[in-house]
């Protein structure tokens, strides 16, 4: 294969280590095997090992791959030598991630630091399989100033040149190039993660349970917000001493900011915790989990939302959170109204009601449940659109509130004529919250009777709770007026990891279920019978066998003043939400403005969200005066919060464009 030649030769080699190491190695040098994955990398490392081991010469390798290592520990960088038949490990520089891609940074440090404790010898540097964009380049060049490394051996498949050739033919170390065996071939995903779950295992097959104090530890990498707890479990740690790894582990559990975990060796003098993205996922494999925060929220219309209107009320927030899908209908300077899809129930449910044109009637269909933070018109409008797609056989719609809701919902079906509806007339159950207090009143359109029905104390402001989630009230100040803020929280999900069942030879079945039902009761300390005829603790079989993943909670905050209590009370009720929807109306320049109208500015949303500690924050209901600079807003709010999720483009902002680019969280 002829690729040209400009600052070095490229020599084509046969893929035979002993020809190789006479070529390449006939001296002792610091050797880089590189080329995508699949090529035969690390099965190259392992025969030139062996041959220089039968010409009684010493040989180490780096292992410089933390997804895929041929030896050591996933989710580190690794040093061997090759002795009796196989590479006996010496030393490991944890990373905690198995992306070389993303973390190139740190593994090209981790690879200087271990590379510099290597004897004077033969010494082969495995490199991870990323060979493409600005990832690649800077990975390799990386790697060979800070190994060290004197000769690269290129490797390719049959008839293509290897990739990233021009850095290649740049970098300063001999170049050859290899072409791989024609049986090589990439590995799929799942066998790549089924063989480093092996590995990993067999580094945990000797760990032991303990309890790690996060506030004696300096806590580095990416980790979570200590109140996310779901996004601990299972994560891959490790314990360090002045930059020395001395211990690696697996998150069981976070409670009260003390970490239960399982390590290889006792903590001992450990200053630092290490926590990246290399996580055990529920299906018991080790893979890089997705962040906390990672679900998508978007520019773009869900499918049950008609095309804009004309009117320009800035872009539309779409997403998800958890188990639901999110749409703030009328964008973010428009009339409140944000639509929660239940998914796979045919559910939807309502927070405020402001214009509802842009909602097609069937989703009118499936709402069973309205929550209102107050009857200014903005927020409330929207109601003669549910109300006429509400005519016909349909259940009773819950509409949730302040004092006088059902006052002004009576104000509504009395405006019209209702002579022809008969037994199709829409009915309404309006509860209305009174501090602890829920009155529940009956209407039917053509009948001009409110009802009270039943009144109720509402401890904790739960207004509704059922399977699966639960939604509380917080009546706050509206310069006067009674507002209410409301959070949607749903319930933990505890799922049984197979691999574990599997490991320890235990069936599934209904002993599972009554596992499950105890930790939902809160009751750790019941005795489960187990197939086998044991019995253990329903938590100690949880630190083994479960994954628990705590719901995620969404809350949803508009037109309040910004008062001392107000701010207490909504950071409260916002406490490590994952999702916060919350005003912001005016910039900080304008407090003024924002004092007259009770509203809150740009700093009071992104402090309480701040103070709260939030995972992201969804600025919404913005003064229309802001409209062709809402990069004032969004400006403002970072300043205070880094959780806050901003537009890609400013472009969304103008009349007439149509970009869809996707909502990013700027994060520290």
């Amino acid at each position: 294969m002829n690729i040209g030649k400009t600052v070095h030769d490229m020599p084509e080699l046969a893929l035979h280590a002993a020809s190789i190491v006479k070529t390449v190695m006939e001296h002792d040098r610091r050797v880089l095997l590189f080329g995508p994955m699949g090529v035969g990398k690390s099965t190259l490392a392992a025969q030139l090992a062996k041959v220089l081991s039968e010409l009684q010469r010493t040989c180490c390798c780096l292992n410089a791959d933390p997804g895929s290592p041929a030896f050591g520990v996933p989710g580190s960088v690794s040093t061997a030598v090759w002795r009796d038949d196989s590479w006996q490990v010496t030393n490991i520089a944890a990373l905690c991630t198995l992306d070389a891609g993303r973390f190139r940074l740190p593994l090209v440090s981790a690879a200087r630091m271990l590379a510099q404790q290597l004897p004077t010898g033969m010494v082969l540097i495995d490199a991870p399989g990323v060979v493409r964009g600005v990832s690649g380049r800077e990975l390799l060049q990386g790697l060979v100033e800070a190994t060290a490394v004197d000769a690269i051996l290129a490797l390719t498949s049959a008839d293509r040149p290897p990739p990233l050739l021009e850095e290649l033919r740049a970098l300063p170390p001999d170049v050859f190039v290899v072409n791989a065996a024609v049986e090589a071939k990439r590995p799929g995903k799942r066998a790549r993660s089924r063989q480093r779950t092996v590995q990993w295992d067999a580094c945990l097959a000797s760990a032991t349970a303990q309890t790690l104090d996060l506030a004696g530890l300096n806590v580095t990498g990416t980790p979570p917000l200590p109140a996310e707890s779901s996004a601990w479990a299972g994560k891959q740690l490790a314990l360090l001493q002045a930059d020395r790894t001395l211990a690696m582990g697996e998150v069981l559990h976070i409670e009260n900011d003390r970490l239960m975990v399982v390590l290889t060796a006792e903590a001992g003098d450990a200053d630092t915790l290490l926590i990246r993205d290399a996580a055990r996922s529920i299906d018991g494999y080790l893979e890089t989990a997705k962040p906390y925060a990672a679900e998508r929220l978007d520019y773009l219309p869900p499918n049950d939302v008609l095309p804009s209107v004309a009117v320009n009320n800035g872009p539309r927030v779409v997403g998800r959170v958890g188990a639901v899908d999110v749409a703030l209908v009328n964008g973010v300077f428009g009339d409140p109204l944000l639509h929660l899809r239940m998914r796979n129930q045919r559910r939807s449910m309502l927070f405020d009601l402001g214009d509802g044109g842009r909602l097609p009637a069937r989703i009118a269909h499936q709402v069973t449940d309205v929550f209102i933070s107050h009857a200014h018109m903005d927020h409330i409008s929207g109601f003669l659109w549910l109300l006429r797609s509400r005519i016909g056989d349909y259940p009773a719609c819950r509409l949730y509130g302040p004092p006088g809701l059902a006052q002004n919902i009576a104000g509504f079906l009395q405006a019209i004529l209702w002579d022809r509806v008969e037994e199709n007339a829409p009915v309404f159950e309006v509860m209305e919250l009174h501090y602890d207090c829920l009155q529940s009143f009956r209407l039917q359109a053509g009948c001009a009777q409110v009802q009270l029905t039943n009144k109720k104390a509402v401890p904790n402001g739960e207004l509704l709770a059922e399977p699966g989630f639960r939604i509380r009230g917080l009546m706050l100040d509206h310069h006067g007026t009674p507002v209410i803020a409301y959070a949607f929280e749903a319930e933990q999900q505890i799922n049984i990891r197979k691999d574990r069942l599997k490991a320890r030879g235990l069936e599934p079945g209904p002993w599972l279920n009554e596992l499950k039902q105890q930790l939902f009761s809160n009751n750790p300390t019941a005795v489960i019978q187990m197939p086998d005829g044991r019995h253990e603790s329903a938590g100690t079989l949880a630190d083994e066998l479960v994954v628990i993943t705590p719901g995620k909670k969404l809350v949803y905050a508009t037109d309040l003043a910004d008062t001392p209590d107000n701010r207490q009370q909504l950071t409260r009720l916002a406490r490590h939400a994952h999702t916060f929807f919350c005003e912001c109306a005016y910039v900080e320049a304008d407090a003024d403005l924002a004092s007259m109208n009770g509203h809150l500015t740009t700093r009071a949303c992104a402090e309480v969200a701040t103070e709260a500690g939030v995972s992201r924050l969804v600025p919404f209901h913005f003064s229309r005066r802001y409209l062709h600079r809402a990069e004032q807003l969004y400006d403002e709010l970072e300043l205070h919060c880094s959780r806050v999720c901003t537009p890609g483009s400013m472009a969304l902002f103008e009349a007439g464009t149509k970009p869809e680019p996707t909502l990013e969280l700027n994060q520290e």
